[in-house]
């Protein structure tokens, strides 16, 4: 055995990777830490030389060791943000340059900055963050601005908040030096002709410990080798701000404020960052995924990015598989493949036999898409006329339990407490809209609740200040569009057909199924099953609470939900 590693990111130590890990030591093995390599549904993993071996178990290791163990077999996928992922030691700066890291930053240094910025937008890369804006005119526009002290700014975002996202933490737990080598060429493109020193921040959210140890470590390895450091000819150095989890401090201006000491809240623009950022100064902000792709495009050229992809939308993009789905973790795709690609051959459809039924794109600021659309493009263009957005990359599958009523509360739930409360349209209309939709799931759903919630948000969208503002009632907004059958039986009905609003349910037992066994009036806490006159159980409706214990606790399923 020459290599052996283990799957050392939050997922795989979750699963119990670092008993793995002690166990292969206990071997007498140096078994290696990696990162996530995407196949989170299959952690622990274990790679031996070129055979890999997943769900992993404290029995296992004996057969892998004797390579009695049958290897996982994956067919090949062509990675550029997570190429390093699962493949090198986060924490051996060796590896990574034995992989070719720091060369693309090697080729830059003998390159101008427009030559530079010239690749980056033949390679047609946007912002990974959400918009997709293109990175080489953030860049270009950034590199033009001078400051009177010549200082700029070089800020990655990873501040990574929406539900379900989890790239930026994969890519800065299994290969930061990736992340350090795309901001180093990023601070070289927008060094520009007033010779203005650059400085490089991280700001990455404090929920993220062992994103922030692994990064903080790669660092301090860079500076020891003369690649980052005010005394380097560059003179380029990063530091790391933990940022406390606000979800508006995705927004560049909020993120901004935030490293100033501020309540992290969005201004107006213009003027850009690229303009007065940080402290005034002309600063660059672009997401954990765009830098991680930067050094790839530098070493094979714009041209090899750009054939990836379609007209609009170049090269991969990676997205993350939650909710209910077979087969959770991360996906890298070429643009132009299709949402059921990535959902159905990646995702391996929806979990348990269930039927699927839609899929929230772009976290709380997307927008659902129903399964008849799976056929839509990973397309910048082709996503937004649906009413979804690409967004980071969160894909939140649901299957036909899942209420689309119930989704969109969920996602304004979590907008409301995130908004920072500078806008009267986000701060006060978001939470009319939670309230309706509250009422609604609650059994409570009035006539022209529908028309009521299409109104306002409407107006939200076109009196927020910033994008989670603008964009958080697209689910209302989607779900309308393709599920309102759904909302109309809430609200005529009082029925949820996904039995998933709870007010909404009632229960009953099947006679031909109840056998009289006790066990459900036994367990049920508030008295709610009684004996009718021939002695056998019945449900009194004003009694039961719904807690779905009888449901849980009757074998031969002869509790039934309405």
């Amino acid at each position: 055995m020459s290599r052996i590693t283990v799957g050392m990111g939050s997922c795989g130590i979750a699963a119990g990777a670092d008993k793995i890990y002690e166990l292969l030591e206990s071997r007498g093995l140096s078994p290696k830490t990696v990162g996530c390599n995407g196949n989170c549904y299959l952690e622990p993993i274990v790679t031996v030389d070129n055979h890999t071996y997943t769900q992993v178990g404290e029995n296992d290791i004996d057969r892998i060791i004797n390579g009695e163990a049958e290897p996982f077999s994956e067919g090949e996928r062509d990675r550029i943000a997570l190429r390093n992922c699962g493949v090198v030691d986060p924490s051996s700066i060796d590896e990574y340059i034995e992989a070719g890291g720091y060369e693309a930053a090697k080729k830059c240094s003998e390159m101008t900055s427009q030559q530079i910025i010239e690749q980056i937008k033949i390679s047609g890369i946007g912002g990974r963050g959400g918009a997709g804006f293109p990175t080489w005119f953030k860049w270009e526009a950034c590199r033009k601005s001078c400051s009177s002290s010549n200082v700029k700014y070089i800020i990655c975002n990873a501040d990574e908040g929406d539900p379900g996202a989890f790239m930026d933490r994969a890519i800065l737990e299994g290969d930061p030096h990736s992340v350090i080598e795309g901001m180093m060429i990023g601070a070289m493109a927008i060094s520009n002709d007033c010779e203005s020193s650059v400085e490089g921040i991280v700001y990455v959210r404090a929920e993220y410990p062992l994103a922030i140890e692994r990064l903080s470590f790669a660092i301090e390895q860079a500076r020891e080798r003369g690649i980052l450091g005010k005394s380097t000819p560059s003179g380029f150095d990063i530091r790391i701000k933990a940022g406390a989890g606000a979800f508006v401090c995705g927004e560049e201006t909020a993120l901004i404020a935030s490293l100033e000491g501020e309540r992290g809240m969005p201004r107006l623009k213009p003027p850009f960052p690229a303009q007065k950022g940080y402290w005034q100064k002309p600063s660059n902000i672009n997401n954990v995924e765009t830098f991680a792709n930067i050094p790839w495009i530098m070493q094979r050229g714009g041209e090899a990015f750009s054939a990836i992809g379609t007209q609009e939308s170049k090269g991969t993009k990676v997205f993350a598989l939650t909710g209910k789905v077979a087969k959770g973790g991360l996906a890298e795709v070429p643009m132009g493949c299709t949402v059921g690609d990535v959902v159905n051959e990646y995702g391996g459809g929806a979990a348990d036999g269930k039927q699927l039924k839609a899929v929230q794109l772009g976290g709380p600021s997307g927008g659902c898409i129903p399964a008849s659309l799976l056929d839509t493009k990973i397309d910048y263009k082709e996503l937004s006329e649906t009413g979804a957005i690409m967004g980071s990359g969160g894909m939140v599958v649901m299957d036909d339990t899942s209420c689309m009523v119930d989704m969109a509360r969920y996602f304004l739930d979590f907008t409301c407490k995130e908004s920072c409360g500078k806008c009267t349209h986000c701060r006060v209309g978001n939470k009319r809209l939670l309230e309706i939709l509250e009422r609604i799931c609650d059994g409570n759903g009035r006539e022209g609740d529908i028309d009521l919630l299409l109104e306002l948000s409407e107006e939200i969208k076109a009196g927020s200040l910033c994008a989670l503002g603008q964009t958080a009632p697209n689910p209302v907004l989607t779900t309308i569009k393709y599920f309102r059958d759904e909302y109309e039986q809430h609200i005529a009905d009082k029925k949820c057909t996904a039995k998933c609003c709870k007010e909404l349910l009632s229960y009953s037992i099947d006679m031909e199924r109840c056998i009289n066994c006790v066990i459900c009036r036994r367990l049920c806490p508030s008295g709610a099953i009684l004996d009718d006159a021939k002695k056998l159980p019945v449900i009194d409706m004003e009694k039961c609470i719904k807690c779905g214990q009888c449901v849980t606790a009757c074998r031969f399923k002869a509790v039934v939900v309405n």
